[in-house]
């Protein structure tokens, strides 16, 4: 999932907190923190797997400079 994706996900996650708080449907209420949980989740599994793939290209980068 992308970027976008997770944005949008984020973003109905905000939007059903906010219609399950103004109703009082916690049910709703929660499903969207839910979603915004979720999100956030992916976002940060996302970052650490660009990190990874940064921090591999480096040390194969330094290993092809030396052979």
């Amino acid at each position: 999932m992308g970027d976008f994706e997770n944005k949008a996900e984020e973003f109905g996650g905000k939007a059903k907190e906010a219609f399950g708080d103004a109703t009082g449907n916690d049910e709703l209420k929660n499903e969207g923190k839910a979603d915004q949980v979720k999100s956030n989740v992916k976002d940060a599994v996302s970052d650490a797997g660009d990190k990874i793939k940064e921090g591999a290209d480096k040390v194969l980068g330094a290993f092809k400079k030396d052979n």
